[in-house]
């Protein structure tokens, strides 16, 4: 269909556009709002060429860091109002892309194969008299002079 209007476009200085619409069994009123939509997508397309400039700045000067939700927070900021999936979408088009924290890798693994220290206790941490039933736990500090052990 963007072809026929195209052609219509295209054609029009040298015959009618009812002519042209009639020939090709368009309606005129379907022809001008593919003519009105042609420029507010050539609008649109300079105005996120602008943005992209904007967003590229922003990206360069904090060390090609931030992502898109500190682009678009620095964007607010200067006053520019902006759509976050807009921002996301430009800077994914541009391959503009922000640092990645990295995941926080545990420092303890449990070993699979270890069985579970028995509960001597049964969970009944209310004994009948003081001194009779007895807990405690390990705690290592690493130290400049060494591990320093807590119990």
């Amino acid at each position: 269909m963007n072809d026929t209007y195209a052609f219509i476009e295209a054609e029009k200085t040298t015959h009618g556009i009812a002519f042209l619409c009639r020939l090709l069994e368009v309606a005129r009123s379907s022809f001008y709002a593919w003519l009105a939509a042609a420029k507010t997508r050539a609008a649109r397309r300079a105005a996120d060429q602008a943005l992209v400039h904007e967003i590229t700045v922003i990206h360069v000067g904090s060390r090609r860091t931030y992502g898109v939700p500190r682009v678009t927070a620095e964007l607010r900021r200067l006053g520019r109002a902006v759509n976050r999936k807009r921002v996301a979408r430009l800077m994914r088009e541009h391959g503009i892309q922000g640092v990645t924290r990295r995941k926080r890798r545990s420092l303890t693994r449990p070993d699979k194969k270890a069985k579970p220290a028995p509960d001597l206790i049964g969970r009944d941490f209310h004994p009948q008299m003081p001194g009779t039933k007895l807990v405690g736990d390990i705690t290592a500090l690493p130290t400049a002079e060494g591990w320093l052990y807590l119990a």
